[in-house]
């Protein structure tokens, strides 16, 4: 049995609480805005079936558009970057756990850095 004492130290590996709170109220401000951005991707893509090249650059060269889809994605990619470390941590052990995050962590910077650099080129140079 855990007493309190290991609980209430910070040093333990249950972390800070105030760490677990930001994490938790994160968590359900990506996952609200999450529906309304998925409303704003569905616009989208709804707005490119069937268009031409020219047509489709034109509209991600739209500020708001560009905007809309880094919006997107960096608030997906937050989402998911909370999400699994709260998988890594319930299911993998303390070795695992430190490479997994690590994982998670790379992923969740590589794939926005490379879909702003993506909307960038189109909407700075078609």
């Amino acid at each position: 049995m855990i007493d309190k004492a290991t609980l209430s130290n910070p040093k333990t590996h249950y972390g800070s609480g105030k760490h677990a709170t930001r994490e938790f109220r994160t968590q359900r401000l990506t996952g609200m805005l999450n529906v309304l951005l998925t409303i704003f991707f569905v616009w989208f893509v709804v707005r490119l079936a069937g268009a031409e090249r020219a047509e489709m650059v034109d509209i991600v060269r739209n500020p708001l558009v560009a905007l809309g889809l880094v919006l997107l994605i960096v608030n997906v990619s937050v989402h998911m970057r909370i999400g699994m470390h709260e998988v890594i941590e319930d299911y993998l052990y303390e070795g695992q756990n430190r490479l997994a995050n690590m994982a998670n962590n790379a992923f969740a910077i590589f794939v926005p850095a490379v879909t702003i650099l993506a909307v960038a080129k189109i909407v700075f140079w078609g």
